[in-house]
């Protein structure tokens, strides 16, 4: 059985093939792709085949998947050009006659009004009429889309956000993963929904508070509105399109979009997923 992780240059990707790795599958039996093989060297040192593939090039994608078994497919990043990449990664799975496409969507992305949600939204539709058996991985927010952010956080002594009261169950990329090694190496789960997210939800103001109680440094929520958000991210330095697709995305936590009480990652886990105050620690770590 060999399974294929796109992405695997990427932080989830990695962690994906790590994770792999560890249930025991053989070296021999991953493939990871990515655009610059080279990053992904470490990894051939280890005996996992590397593969150049790049969603823009049907080629490369039919023979990275080419004898394929099984298919992560993890979304790609550009969110403008994200659904025709996607579509040229399962035609390429299907005539590939991959068993199984596991793919990294998000959570709510059948009801949820976001952007975000839309381009995963319409990447679920074109597997259904691919007629691939796939599994959807749900995906909520990473916590390190919070704890990446600590440094400039404790310089400034606030959080920013546009969320209002909404709650995010977030959990970390390392959990993520190793949900879709469980999804591709057991039975049973093609044809499944999960919706993914960790088991202790939180809103922005819980976030500050959590950072207070972890550094002893008085931390504050300012909420804001999403064009407000989209001003400050500016003159942050976030690139003007996604300081707009993130103001868009806390608006959606504000509305409930973020938040999964499932805890079908957990289950999937075998364990409690790693929480808000663990992260943070590690990260100040």
């Amino acid at each position: 059985m060999s399974i294929v992780v796109t992405g695997a240059s990427g932080q989830l990707g990695r962690l994906t093939v790590e994770a792999l790795l560890r249930r025991g599958v053989a070296a021999a039996d991953i493939i990871a792709t990515g655009r610059d093989t080279t990053r992904l060297a470490p990894l051939a040192e280890r005996g996992v085949v590397v593969s150049a593939a790049d969603f823009a090039d049907p080629d490369s994608l039919a023979k990275a998947f080419a004898g394929a078994d099984k298919l992560l497919l993890v979304s790609t990043t550009t969110v403008d050009e994200r659904v025709a990449n996607h579509r040229r990664a399962i035609d390429a799975a299907v005539d590939a006659g991959v068993s199984l496409v596991a793919y990294t969507s998000m959570v709510h992305a059948d009801t949820a009004g976001n952007v975000l949600a839309s381009t995963h939204r319409a990447t679920e539709e074109y597997l259904r009429e691919r007629a691939v058996p796939s599994v959807l991985l749900r995906n909520g927010w990473y916590l390190e889309n919070y704890t990446d952010q600590l440094p400039l956080v404790l310089r400034h002594g606030a959080v920013l956000g546009a969320a209002g009261e909404g709650r995010v169950s977030a959990a970390t990329r390392a959990d993520y993963a190793e949900a879709a090694a469980v999804v591709l190496t057991a039975e049973g789960h093609a044809g499944a929904v999960y919706e993914l997210g960790g088991d202790e939800a939180f809103t922005l103001a819980g976030f500050a508070a959590a950072v207070s109680a972890a550094t002893g440094t008085p931390i504050t929520y300012t909420d804001l509105s999403e064009a407000g958000l989209v001003d400050a991210l500016a003159g942050a330095g976030v690139p003007a399109e996604l300081a707009r697709v993130l103001a868009d995305a806390d608006r959606g936590l504000a509305r409930g979009e973020l938040y999964t009480g499932s805890r079908e990652l957990s289950r999937l886990l075998g364990r409690p997923t790693t929480t808000l105050t663990e992260a943070i620690t590690a990260a100040l770590a």
